[in-house]
């Protein structure tokens, strides 16, 4: 089974400076309602240590590993709940230049066995942690401009 959710936003800011945001780790504590303590290296192959925090879900840490990087336009990565193939998402950030700012689209690909029970969460609880994130995204970007 695969499933995949998204969410979109508008930056009135340059690609750069939303992808300072995102890629400052340990910055996402004082603003990311959905991944409130990130760490790791934003590198390929890297692992980074995660804890998500979907609205009206309960905390989930996980250790996803990069998977592409394309400075100031895509971050990716690929994690699992338990072992491969049960619960996997392929987590994606692309930041698209427009006449505006930036149009960012998050996204998550799921496949595995446990994605047909999970789906009313991740339509639900997932996606809704995905808007929140996006807005807060976007407020942050904008305090460090002014």
């Amino acid at each position: 089974m695969r499933h995949r959710i998204s969410a979109a936003v508008d930056v009135e800011a340059p690609p750069d400076a939303v992808w300072a945001v995102l890629t400052d780790l340990p910055g996402h504590a004082a603003w990311n309602p959905f991944i409130p303590s990130a760490a790791g290296t934003v590198a390929p192959g890297e692992r980074l240590s995660l804890r998500l925090q979907p609205p009206g879900g309960r905390a989930l840490p996980i250790r996803p590993t990069v998977t592409e990087v394309v400075d100031g336009a895509v971050l990716e990565w690929l994690g699992h709940l338990g072992v491969p193939g049960l619960f996997d998402g392929r987590h994606r950030f692309e930041l698209t230049a427009t006449p505006a700012g930036t149009r960012l689209v998050q996204s998550e690909s799921f496949s595995g066995l446990l994605v047909r029970p999970l789906r009313g969460f991740l339509d639900g609880g997932t996606l809704a942690g995905f808007r929140a994130m996006n807005d807060a995204l976007r407020g942050e970007v904008l305090a460090r401009r002014s």
